[in-house]
């Protein structure tokens, strides 16, 4: 059985910077797409970033890119999510999902890690 697991989640000032990790388990990591969602209190769960199972392609949302890196690094069996200049709208608990096909849809993937606060705030 898959297992996902965040870490890195935190307490940040406007402008600042935060890495969250996505430890997988359970299986053999290349055969599975990876990305990040996000939900705010009283939003819409929305997906942030995705990742291919080798890492070629890339998919990022319009607010977050350019600012936000997401990569994956199979030989440690995670994946991370750079996040750079973070914004009091990026505050939310950040999940991670792995599934063997597409994950950059609004459901997202068949596996879920538990979550990550990631608070933005002055």
């Amino acid at each position: 059985q898959v297992q996902l697991a965040e870490s890195g989640g935190g307490l940040v000032q406007p402008g600042g910077s935060l890495r969250l990790s996505c430890t997988f388990s359970g299986d053999n990591i290349n055969h599975y797409d990876m990305g990040w969602f996000r939900q705010a209190p009283g939003k819409e769960r929305e997906l942030v970033a995705a990742i291919s199972w080798g890492g070629a392609t890339t998919y990022y949302i319009g607010s977050v890119r350019g600012r936000f890196t997401i990569s994956r690094d199979n030989a440690k069996n995670t994946m991370y999510l750079q996040m750079n200049n973070l914004k009091s709208e990026d505050t939310a608990v950040y999940s991670c999902t792995a599934d063997r096909g597409d994950v950059a849809t609004p459901r997202g993937g068949k596996y879920w890690g538990q979550g990550t606060q990631v608070t933005v705030s002055s």
